[in-house]
Formats: C-alpha cells, structure tokens, sequence
C-alpha cells in the first residue's frame, strides 16, 4: 500500500468511479488510519501532561481547578477512546468489503459525507430517520 499512498496525495474519491473501488477504498484506509494516529498521539501527550502536573498545589482554589482540567482531560480521552473504537470498526469494513454501504438500507453512502465523516455507517436519510425516531422516544 506504500506506493498507492503518493498517487493519493492529491487524490478525492469521485462519484464519477466506481463505488468504493479499491482507490476509494484505500482513500479512506489511510484517512481513518492518519485520524487514529492523530488521536494516540494526543492521548500520549495528555497522559504525559496529567502525569507531570503536580496535584500537590498549596491553595484549595489551584488544586480544584487542576482536578476540574484533569477531569476534563480524562472525559475527552474517554470520548476520544470510543472514537477509536469507531474507526477499528470503519477500517474493519472496508477490509470485508462494506464500508461506505449503509447499515439500514445498504445503499451507497453519499462519499461527500464519508469524506467528512469517514465513520459514518447511515446514510443521510437513514441519520436523520435514527434521530426523529430519538426526538420522538426522548420527548415521551
């Protein structure tokens, strides 16, 4: 895949191709892969950050708000945790072949919204099926 990597430098996956052809399908491999990547290395950083902080501040208000950063810090990493947990599943579907389908019609997903959102698993009318049917069970 190393070699296919330059020809995608300048590369966005067309609905003038073939739907999820191994080009798109690469496409999105190595953008999901460069995201995760991203997202470790953040995590690192925190981790680091929250390790090196001391927790020992004199003033009752310093203290209290380092806890309140780290909590925050631990509650983004968490989000970002579950994150991952989306992207292995995408990068798993494009290796059995069903990424980009949606996962209530099966139709293709629109490849603008997988560019903005390469996790995406519904297609448009499908999301916006999920959250009226959300808006209506939340309202009950």
């Amino acid at each position: 895949m190393g070699r296919r990597n330059g020809s995608l430098n300048n590369y966005r996956p067309s609905g003038d191709e073939r739907f999820m052809s191994t080009r798109q399908r690469d496409y999105f491999r190595v953008k999901l892969l460069a995201w995760r990547s991203e997202i470790l290395r953040l995590t690192r950083e925190t981790l680091v950050n929250l390790q090196n902080e001391s927790s020992h501040h004199p003033d009752l208000a310093d203290r209290a708000t380092s806890e309140t950063v780290k909590a925050l810090e631990l509650r983004a990493r968490d989000r970002q945790r579950k994150l991952i947990s989306k992207i292995d599943a995408a990068l798993s579907r494009i290796d059995q072949g069903t990424y980009g389908y949606c996962l209530e019609t099966g139709d293709p997903i629109n490849l603008q919204r997988l560019d903005a959102r390469p996790i995406a698993t519904l297609s448009v009318e499908a999301q916006e099926r999920h959250e009226q049917r959300e808006r209506v069970y939340r309202d009950d």
